[in-house]
């Protein structure tokens, strides 16, 4: 099967406060790996399952939040026309090119700001250095994990203001799906898109906001919900703050505990959701449904939407 154009998730890169404490926090309670550092001082961390170099970067800053975004494309051919379709959109700013290296282990990226003021960025290869358990006759996860132990990065959730440029980049130029969306008021105004490039519910989404570049959470995949239930457990103990769950979000029918690392930034695991094939029809949700398709269990309203149109 011949893949092309953007295939996944590959890396985001967190802006951390303190850097011992959060290397604390992802390292031993969330159960990330350390694989290397560099001369800046950046730290590159990856989940158990992955195959690719890292995932997570975690950088010392006095604001914490996301720097950027990657995604993996199939191809560098793919990544010079994808950087060419970008770039005469209109939709971006801010395009430049990041030699190889850089990140270790990776090559050239394509970065660009897109309408809601988050930075994206392109890449066609990243060095695999393989899963903990390795290809030949795996055992189904490996000994000597910690914390909650996920898999994967899974995707992030952004706010921003001009979500319908967003939103057109990332599918029409980027061939990107909305799985889901959630529409307000008598116009019908899109206030949440959950978009994928591959049989996910989303692989990233986006709230309408009036505000550029605000970062909601990453998340990172768990296997089922006891997994979730477990989570909460290890939070609790290790007295981390939980912002809410366990519970099931309406959108997406994953389920998810969202929590704070020490620098404020949000966490979330996340298990389950639907297969996502391309000629799914999207799923849409009102405003008079909001709180289950929030939280499901408990049908709250979360503020944070309601800032949107009143």
């Amino acid at each position: 099967m011949a893949f092309t154009g953007v295939l996944r998730p590959g890396h985001v890169s967190i802006r951390v406060l303190d850097l011992e404490a959060a290397l604390k926090h992802y390292i031993e309670v969330i159960g990330l790996i350390e694989v290397t550092r560099d001369a800046s001082g950046r730290v590159f961390l990856k989940a158990w399952d992955e195959a690719d170099h890292h995932s997570v970067v975690l950088r010392e800053s006095d604001e914490a939040g996301m720097d950027y975004m990657g995604w993996r494309v199939a191809s560098d051919a793919e990544l010079k026309r994808l950087a060419a379709d970008v770039e005469k959109s209109g939709l971006a700013t801010e395009m430049s090119w990041i030699p190889a290296g850089e990140h270790p282990a990776t090559g050239e990226r394509f970065r660009f700001t897109i309408p809601t003021g988050h930075v994206m960025e392109l890449y066609a290869h990243k060095d695999v250095t393989g899963c903990a358990t390795g290809y030949n006759n795996p055992d189904p996860y490996p000994d000597g994990l910690r914390g909650l132990a996920p898999s994967r990065f899974d995707h992030c959730l952004l706010y921003g203001d001009d979500l319908d440029g967003t939103v057109k980049l990332f599918v029409d130029v980027l061939g990107f799906s909305m799985a889901e969306q959630v529409l307000a008021g008598p116009d019908k105004l899109m206030i949440g898109a959950f978009l994928t490039c591959s049989n996910k519910a989303h692989d990233v989404a986006f709230i309408r906001q009036p505000v550029k570049n605000k970062f909601h959470h990453a998340s990172f995949q768990l296997d089922n919900e006891h997994e979730i239930l477990r989570a909460a457990d290890i939070l609790s103990r290790n007295k981390v703050s939980i912002d809410i769950g366990p519970t099931r979000h309406g959108i997406t029918r994953g389920a998810t505990i969202y929590f704070f690392d020490p620098s404020g930034n949000r966490n979330e695991v996340f298990a389950g959701g639907y297969i996502y094939y391309p000629d799914k029809p999207t799923i849409t949700w009102t405003d008079d449904n909001l709180g289950p398709a929030i939280f499901y269990h408990d049908r709250k309203v979360n503020d944070a939407f309601l800032t949107v149109y009143t």
